[in-house]
């Protein structure tokens, strides 16, 4: 913004900090060079032109307070909210259908936009406008049947025709009605490989065929996290621009587990941490029973004299995990934390939300509402915030140019 930007009339200052001067002459039906003149005092705008800037600013889901507007489709927890809200987004359409999941969800958002659990049945037509399409979808094998049925037919037939029945043609027909400035979505790394590679065709050609220029990635999280967590990310842009992976901003230095782990001088979180002797103190509930340990022990050493590569893993506080799953929930075997003269232990769902990058130290701690099974599944599908963050900012810039910076104070998170 220009010095003379804060003497504008209301709605066009407000208009400036929330679209790009393209978009506003779009907007208005006027030129840029005539909304540079507005800038720079040269000019004034029309009556007309505010009026029409104030009713557009007043519609409801019309950049209500961000710079742009997203929607979070398969939404789990909110890692992708968080993420892009952080660069100054605001979400305007959220989907998740497991009950426990909106539960969290609710308890840290608000819903205010309002929720749609199954979003196979959700009208396309009737989503919210939206710049940035964010989804984390279910990975699923595609059928063949409609392919074939065409072919028996004499019908062409293309790769939009293979994803549908799947969960991914949500996001397809979404993309295709609504046609966003951008999408990005995640999935495990083994995506590129499922199905014999098939699956991963069938979704890079539905969103070429949607005419989308596409970028891709398998990320470890371990740059911003103390746990390795490979996953894919597909970035898509409706139009040509400058974006590229390459350019993710990197902490200087990897963090170990002792930035997540709970520590003795924080303030004690009952059911996690309790008060002993003067000391928060892990609850003991999380250390492994003797029976437990056993097993796990027994477990290890048999798939060892097979050849396998099965059992639990024990980490040090100056240590990188492995990934985080869904099935933490079961044993924690694949992260246990050494203790001095006891059992290992699981790691608590705290922690589990900080090694997801949930819990930064400038942002106010995720809220649990839900059991310790829950928690941990709804961690271990979640994606990594800071690694979502890191794309979010690389994307804004690219799509928003003249705004970028805003970026360097990005919004607090909740």
């Amino acid at each position: 913004m220009t010095p003379h930007t804060r003497l504008l009339a209301p709605p066009l200052r407000r208009a400036l900090q929330l679209m790009s001067a393209d978009e506003l002459a779009e907007l208005l039906k006027v030129s840029r060079r005539t909304i540079r003149r507005w800038e720079i005092g040269e000019s004034r705008p029309q009556w007309g032109a505010m009026r029409m800037l104030e009713l557009e600013l007043a519609r409801p889901g019309a950049r209500p307070d961000g710079l742009f507007r997203f929607i979070d489709l398969f939404a789990g927890v909110g890692g992708f909210r968080r993420g892009f809200e952080s660069v100054g987004g605001t979400c305007v359409f959220t989907s998740e259908w497991d009950r426990f999941a909106v539960k969290t969800y609710q308890a840290n958002f608000g819903l205010a936009e309002g929720l749609v659990g199954d979003i196979q049945l959700h009208a396309e037509d009737e989503t919210p406008d939206h710049e940035i399409l964010l989804g984390g979808f279910p990975c699923q094998p595609f059928s063949l049947a409609g392919v074939s049925k065409k072919n028996s037919l004499g019908r062409k037939h293309g790769f939009l025709d293979e994803a549908q029945g799947t969960l991914f043609f949500n996001i397809v027909r979404i993309l295709k009605a609504k046609r966003p400035k951008a999408f990005l979505l995640e999935n495990v790394k083994n995506l590129r490989s499922h199905d014999g590679g098939r699956t991963y065709a069938v979704i890079m050609g539905s969103l070429h065929e949607l005419g989308y220029r596409l970028h891709e990635r398998v990320i470890d999280a371990c740059a911003w996290v103390p746990q390795h967590r490979e996953r894919v990310f597909i970035a898509g842009f409706r139009d040509e621009v400058d974006f590229s992976f390459d350019r993710l901003e990197r902490p200087k230095s990897p963090p170990t587990l002792s930035a997540v782990l709970h520590s003795s001088d924080e303030a004690p979180e009952p059911p996690y941490t309790i008060l002993l002797r003067g000391r928060t103190v892990v609850n003991p509930k999380y250390t492994l029973s003797d029976h437990l340990w056993k097993y796990l022990q027994a477990y290890a050493a048999k798939h060892r004299a097979l050849g396998n590569g099965f059992g639990y893993s024990v980490f040090q506080s100056h240590e990188r995990a492995r990934t985080l799953s869904a099935r933490y929930h079961k044993d924690g075997s694949e992260i246990l934390i050494a203790q001095r003269g006891q059992n290992p232990r699981r790691l608590t769902p705290r922690e589990c939300a900080r090694l997801m990058g949930f819990d930064a130290p400038d942002s106010v701690p995720v809220r649990i509402p839900v059991s310790d099974t829950q928690a941990y599944r709804q961690f271990g599908n979640a994606v990594v915030v800071p690694v979502v963050e890191a794309i979010s900012r690389e994307m804004v810039r690219a799509l928003y140019p003249e705004s970028t910076a805003r970026l360097i104070d990005p919004v607090v998170r909740r």
